[in-house]
């Protein structure tokens, strides 16, 4: 990602950091912008409408 944002609560300049999502028990990992004093997330709307979508479809039709 070459976006640079500031994390809202903090002010501090957001990094692009491995994150674990869970869901229904599974895990899946992708890198997000993330704040490195709070830990505040950032996750792009291409990923929810993408990736984290098609899992969680996947994941539900079992």
């Amino acid at each position: 990602m070459d976006v640079k944002m500031r994390c809202c609560k903090c002010d501090c300049l957001m990094e692009e950091r491995k994150t674990v999502f869970d869901y229904l028990g599974h895990e899946m990992s992708y890198p997000v912008l993330r704040c490195p004093k709070c830990g505040q997330a950032f996750i792009p709307e291409e990923l929810v409408n993408g990736k984290i979508a098609e899992v969680q479809v996947l994941l539900e039709d079992k």
